[in-house]
């Protein structure tokens, strides 16, 4: 298949994702999925020659005829469990192949007034801050896949935090993907609304328990109002056979801070690309992120934060660990526009390259338009401080143990800002056991 046949593809079954809808396509919101579905039949498919793709090929992805109507399937609550790292003791949504499965979660315990649903819900009920954001951050008319993923919405995590409120307790979802003998596309959209002086934790987990071959292409918007706390967690494991591309757009108010912590391990391809804007005074953004990828896996992370307005500080650290013929890619952009003076953002990008056919390409950029501002970026990709081994190796410490401390320690450094203790300690099982320590 080429890339005009798969986008064709696409085109052509619309009717048929139409058909699937319940009634649903005479909704005032249908005309949305119909006004993005125009705006990808305009966009052309990204290639190498585009520079925001230039060391990402899209050629795995456009081979597959993706069913765009994933079967309902069955999975067992043990399943979802795998997943979890604590007792239950967060509140849970849970999605199979894009649905949400109400039996399957736990939103019982919700403070009075916040609103946790699906956006299938949301639709169905004409939800008004739906409508008032939806689309509005993760604008579609430039972007294929966000195009595709507007034209193609149908469910996805909804919430709404009013004015004031505080959600303690982490809000957990799963978006589980099982392919059995089908290729198969979801398009998970998530909306989260956190109004003034309010707080959330959300856990945004894409998973698998097969190999089977897929594409989740997910689209998550999140707008934070004036003094407001949003903390975010993005977990990646999936199938070494799936292909993942996702969007993050957050809008930042007055006073607001955001934090986000990408971990990933899953997808043989994956492209995350996140934007935070600051759109008032004091704003403050974290980005940290952690790829341990191997055999042929490849992973692309592209991020923008866009200091608009003064006074916003903002520091991002993405770190990487290839092994075999891995590649990955990392292409940082910090903006300051001319009236954001008293800026300070600092971006840094650290690979560790475990053998010779491992390939990184990093590209951090500072694009700054204001002369009172504090700005630093760098990048480092080479292969592990042979010194530090030898020091291990002459205390006693074996190559192989020697080599996964030393994985573990710079693993950990992105691991440790998170703040949920039981997350933790989920992701440092999971470097334990990649490394074999």
């Amino acid at each position: 298949m080429t890339e005009t046949e798969f986008k064709q593809w696409f085109i052509n079954n619309f009717q048929n994702f139409e058909k699937n809808l319940n009634g649903e396509k005479t909704s005032s919101f249908h005309l949305i999925r119909k006004d993005a579905l125009s705006k990808f039949s305009s966009l052309n498919v990204p290639t190498t020659k585009d520079e925001e793709w230039k060391y990402t090929s899209i050629s795995p992805l456009v081979k597959h005829s993706f069913n765009v109507i994933p079967p309902k399937v069955e999975i067992a609550s043990e399943l979802v469990g795998k997943f979890l790292f604590d007792q239950l003791e967060h509140h849970l949504m849970v999605f199979v192949n894009g649905e949400f499965r109400k039996d399957l979660s736990k939103l019982d315990e919700l403070p009075q007034t916040v609103e946790v649903t699906s956006l299938s819900n949301a639709i169905k009920n004409n939800h008004p801050a739906l409508l008032n954001h939806f689309g509005k951050y993760a604008e579609d008319s430039n972007n294929l896949f966000t195009a595709l993923n507007s034209a193609y919405t149908k469910d996805g995590a909804f919430i709404l935090i009013p004015k004031g409120k505080v959600v303690e307790d982490p809000i957990h979802i799963i978006f589980i993907n099982k392919a059995e003998n089908e290729s198969l596309v979801t398009q998970p959209r998530n909306l989260f609304i956190a109004e003034e002086n309010s707080q959330l934790t959300i856990i945004e987990h894409y998973a698998s328990d097969d190999e089977g071959i897929y594409f989740s292409n997910s689209v998550t918007e999140i707008y934070l109002g004036e003094n407001t706390f949003v903390d975010h967690i993005k977990l990646q494991e999936e199938s070494k056979k799936a292909f993942h591309i996702a969007r993050m757009e957050v809008d930042q108010e007055r006073n607001s801070n955001f934090s986000s912590h990408m971990i990933s391990t899953g997808a043989v391809f994956s492209r995350n690309e996140f934007t935070t804007r600051f759109n008032g005074e004091g704003g403050e953004s974290m980005l940290n992120g952690l790829f341990m990828i191997d055999g042929e896996q490849f992973f692309d992370a592209h991020t923008m934060i866009d200091h608009a307005k003064p006074y916003c500080n903002s520091h991002e650290h993405y770190k990487g660990i290839l092994e075999d013929k891995a590649r990955g890619v990392f292409n940082g952009k910090v903006m300051v526009r001319p009236d954001a003076q008293k800026t300070n953002a600092f971006q840094e990008n650290n690979t560790i390259l475990l053998s010779d056919d491992a390939v990184m390409n990093s590209k951090p950029q500072l694009e700054i338009f204001a002369d009172d501002v504090k700005c630093s970026h760098g990048a480092t990709v080479g292969k592990l401080n042979e010194e530090a081994k030898f020091y291990l190796k002459s205390r006693g410490i074996g190559e192989e143990a020697a080599t996964a401390m030393l994985i573990h320690a710079f693993a950990s450094d992105v691991i440790t800002t998170i703040k949920i203790e039981a997350l933790r300690d989920y992701l440092e099982k999971i470097i334990t056991q990649k490394f074999n320590q």
